[in-house]
């Protein structure tokens, strides 16, 4: 590990397929972001209908929750780069084709749907392989750091992207976004396919799937800390994280405000979360872990409901970043703890149920939101959601003191 690297405790960073992947990931994940806020955009505008902004966002998850459990079976026996190159690929295409479609003045919210629903499929593969994929790039000794660094990264872009795709849909409107989307996912594929990997080899197994997916079940119900980081993660994504899905709403319909706004308050959000993770991997090995979630949780919850009920825009500004900063201790925690208590040959099963009530909880959280949205308006929707997003994290600090006391 280098001088500089430990110092500043980003050790994950003096691995050399890590820094290859952190390149990578960061130019794609901006193109990410813009295609994610020119989406919501889009559907708004075809549409006028908050259900169907929902709609979209649930249809990118739903191959999540329908394939994800079966794809961490194969995740801990296929080769995870290859898997990874392959999702990756598929996405590009996708940002290509919605690229094409509105171009050439033929996009359809069927197709745009349609779309949503492949990007989902695949994604139940991608992110239990990337998940599962960052102990082999920096070992456990940095796994912590290496997820708190992705995480930053993660949300710095989440700044960056809506940022810029504020401007582009202004000035050459969605179509844009999409193909710099498509064309930002060359940057990831190169960093994996330049990676100094070990020849991977298949470990011999007499087990059959079931008993894979059954092995991989018992494990998570056998710790009743893994259980409550599990079932709390199903309850934000039910419950909290649909507020992004609803913020093209929120920017138009309560705040007033246009393209440009819509971006700056998906941007208050990535750097409300940049800053907590960049803090996370500073101080990773100085806080006690599982109080830490928990109080993340509970102010991520607190501030989620104040934000639904602010009708000024700057205010809501500060609070979307305290919220993304809530958001990114809570959920890096999570997935930290999660990757800690599990054992190797079981990881990308574990990482599965992780993915499905992260991710594949998204559609009913989505569908959810857009309902009681259409019905009762979107601020009072999510500021319901905040409120059950406290109760179960206050039922954890009671219930769980083993996850509490966890360092």
């Amino acid at each position: 590990m280098s001088e500089g690297a430990l110092r500043f405790r980003l050790g994950a960073l003096a691995h050399r397929n890590f820094q290859l992947f952190f390149l990578g990931q960061g130019v794609s994940l901006v193109g990410t972001w813009m295609q994610s806020v020119a989406l919501g955009w889009l559907v708004l505008e075809l549409t006028n209908s908050p259900f169907l902004v929902g709609l979209n966002s649930a249809l990118r998850s739903l191959g999540v929750l329908l394939f994800t459990l079966y794809a961490g079976i194969v995740v801990d026996r296929v080769d995870k780069r290859r898997l990874i190159v392959l999702t990756q690929l598929l996405q590009m295409v996708e940002g290509l084709i919605l690229a094409a479609l509105v171009w050439t003045h033929t996009v359809a919210v069927w197709q745009v749907m349609a779309l949503a629903a492949f990007v989902g499929v695949v994604n139940a593969f991608d992110i239990p392989g990337r998940q599962a994929f960052m102990v082999d790039l920096v070992g456990k000794e940095d796994l912590v750091n290496a997820i708190a660094l992705n995480s930053s990264l993660f949300n710095a872009t989440r700044i960056v992207g809506p940022a810029i795709a504020g401007v582009i849909i202004g000035w050459r409107g969605v179509g844009l976004c999409f193909f710099l989307n498509g064309v930002s996912y060359i940057a990831v594929i190169w960093g994996l396919l330049a990676m100094r990997l070990p020849q991977f080899v298949e470990a011999p197994s007499s087990e059959s799937e079931w008993q894979r997916f059954r092995g991989g079940l018992q494990f998570i119900l056998g710790d009743r800390r893994m259980s409550a980081l599990v079932l709390q993660v199903a309850i934000l994504s039910l419950f909290g994280f649909p507020v992004l899905v609803m913020m093209p709403v929120f920017a138009r319909d309560v705040l007033h405000t246009q393209a440009g706004g819509y971006g700056a308050l998906m941007a208050a959000v990535g750097l409300g979360a940049m800053l907590g993770a960049l803090a996370l991997a500073l101080v990773s090995d100085r806080v006690p872990k599982g109080r830490t979630l928990l109080g993340g949780g509970v102010a991520f919850s607190i501030f989620l409901s104040f934000f639904a009920l602010s009708p000024w825009f700057s205010v809501s500004l500060v609070l979307l970043a305290l919220t993304g900063c809530a958001m990114i201790v809570t959920t890096a925690l999570t997935n930290t703890l999660i990757q800690t208590f599990v054992p190797d040959e079981l990881r990308g099963r574990v990482m599965g149920f992780y993915a499905f009530m992260f991710v594949g909880m998204a559609p009913l959280g989505a569908f959810q939101a857009g309902w009681l949205s259409e019905h009762i308006g979107a601020p009072i929707a999510t500021a319901a959601g905040g409120v059950v997003c406290l109760a179960a994290m206050l039922i954890s600090w009671w219930r769980v003191p083993a996850l509490r006391e966890t360092y």
